[in-house]
């Protein structure tokens, strides 16, 4: 039973994999079940083309600021919660913490517009505001992460011995609890990285022509040729399945 339902599961998880596959390398795709012919042309296609390389390198400035701000706030908010949970307010810091992930992205992204979309704010558009939106929406993520480690490393009494011998809160934080969360940081970050890449819903909304990322070209490639939107698709799986093979192997060497 339990090898039938992961079967299913498993095909249902790759076969569009494998259809996305060979639509890339189909010369033609046209009211058939599968392509005609085989070719490598649309990859070729799409290195020639400037759009997509510049929605990709945009996409890469985007995941490395979001992972930059991350790193400044998931730790310090990590520390907060796990030093204080059941304390009052800790409930209040965790909901606020969770907040991306519970409200839906397109809730944040029109919320983003009325703000950001004003004569005193005219901001939207702009690379620094998908950033700090990319931040937002997958800080909750590398802090849960975070917090997990804290809570099985059980850091807090390694640092309660260094108080005892002297050591300050900042001398307790770089010496325990920074090379003990080294290894969960960057595989949290490795993820934090993925999704930002795959991010389209608050991307489609706050992006502008000029800053693109690339699922945003993408869905629009599929109003073109349909082996050329394959193709892309295809790099952008690659893309994401290159992260999640890094974060997990970050995560076995912890």
């Amino acid at each position: 039973m339990i090898r039938g339902v992961a079967l299913i599961y498993g095909i249902y998880l790759l076969l569009p994999i494998a259809l996305l596959l060979v639509g890339s390398t189909g010369s033609s795709w046209t009211n058939s079940l599968l392509p005609d012919g085989i070719t490598g042309q649309w990859y070729v296609d799409l290195w020639l083309d400037p759009s997509f390389r510049k929605a990709f390198v945009s996409s890469l400035i985007v995941a490395g600021g979001a992972c930059v701000i991350n790193t400044v706030l998931a730790l310090p908010l990590a520390c907060a919660l796990h030093h204080h949970a059941g304390r009052s307010g800790s409930l209040a810091a965790k909901a606020v913490s969770s907040l991306p992930i519970a409200v839906p992205t397109i809730t944040l992204g029109f919320g983003y517009i009325i703000v950001f979309n004003s004569d005193y704010l005219p901001w939207l558009g702009t690379l620094p505001l998908l950033i700090a939106a990319h931040a937002v929406n997958t800080l909750p993520y590398l802090t849960n992460a975070l917090v997990t480690d804290l809570r099985h490393l059980r850091l807090d009494e390694l640092e309660r011995a260094a108080a005892t011998l002297g050591a300050s809160a900042w001398q307790q934080f770089w010496g325990i609890v920074l090379p003990n969360l080294r290894q969960s940081l960057i595989s949290g970050l490795v993820m934090v990285a993925a999704i930002s890449v795959g991010e389209f819903s608050l991307s489609n909304l706050l992006t502008s022509f000029q800053n693109r990322t690339y699922p945003v070209v993408l869905l629009q490639a599929f109003y073109g040729s349909t082996g050329f939107a394959c193709a892309a698709t295809v790099i952008l799986l690659l893309l994401a399945g290159t992260a999640a093979f890094l974060s997990s192997v970050s995560l076995r060497k912890s």
